[in-house]
């Protein structure tokens, strides 16, 4: 288990919360011992988590969302305990707070308590469209050893996204928008979509500083100062 000492000095060195880089080290250590486990092979991580550990957005993330090859309750449900088992084993006291089958797939609330304190993840699996492939990246990050995790092929990855965004409108949608236009990750294919985010960006009334500066860097505040009006620039050049 990573100590105190190496998670405050991310703590500075990342310009963010404790509570973020905790978390964080938390989603690196359960995918890390997920993806070990060859019935994880047809599960594709995707989401807002997954564009910060893959692609490197600098906008830190909550929850850990996966795309289904094959949906079997079951399956999910030992994957889930092994997992978590082999967290135990770092030293870290596991608890499964909610889980169950959902409309879509299946969603499971985790705590994790370790020096002293608690912090919950969310994992939510639903199923896979036909379309829907995989592709093996290696995680790098500054918690543990690189290890490799399977993640839904980037195209689609972003077309969730922005589907996502349509759907909720919520300000870490925006921001990751953002960054898909910024990283050349959207394709011309996807211009539907990205007019119909212009719409939505132009209704929203979001106070977005205040939402985003929570999951941002110190570095990264200035440039949500006038966000709106940044991403719509964005949009509008790609357009």
């Amino acid at each position: 288990m990573i100590s105190t000492e190496e998670l405050n000095l991310l703590n500075i060195k990342l310009q963010t919360t404790q509570q973020n880089i905790r978390r964080e080290y938390l989603q690196h250590l359960f995918l890390a011992y997920f993806y070990q486990q060859k019935e994880a092979d047809g599960c594709f991580f995707k989401g807002g988590t997954a564009l910060r550990l893959a692609f490197n957005s600098p906008r830190f993330s909550e929850d850990l969302d996966f795309s289904l090859k094959d949906y079997n309750p079951k399956t999910v449900e030992n994957l889930i305990i092994k997992t978590l088992q082999e967290i135990e084993y770092e030293g870290i006291k596991t608890k499964i707070l909610e889980a169950k089958e959902t409309s879509g797939g299946y969603l499971s609330r985790l705590d994790f308590s370790f020096n002293d304190e608690k912090i919950e993840i969310l994992l939510q699996f639903s199923k896979r469209k036909p379309t829907d492939v995989g592709e093996v990246v290696i995680i790098v990050g500054n918690y543990l050893p690189p290890f490799p995790v399977s993640i839904l092929e980037r195209s689609r990855l972003t077309t969730e996204k922005m589907e996502a965004l349509l759907t909720r409108t919520k300000p870490r949608d925006f921001y990751d928008l953002y960054f898909l236009i910024r990283s050349n990750l959207i394709s011309f294919g996807q211009k539907k979509l990205l007019n119909e985010a212009l719409v939505r960006l132009k209704e929203s009334q979001i106070d977005f500083e205040l939402e985003l500066k929570q999951f941002l860097p110190k570095s990264h505040w200035g440039g949500i100062r006038d966000f709106k009006k940044s991403l719509e620039a964005e949009i509008v050049r790609f357009l």
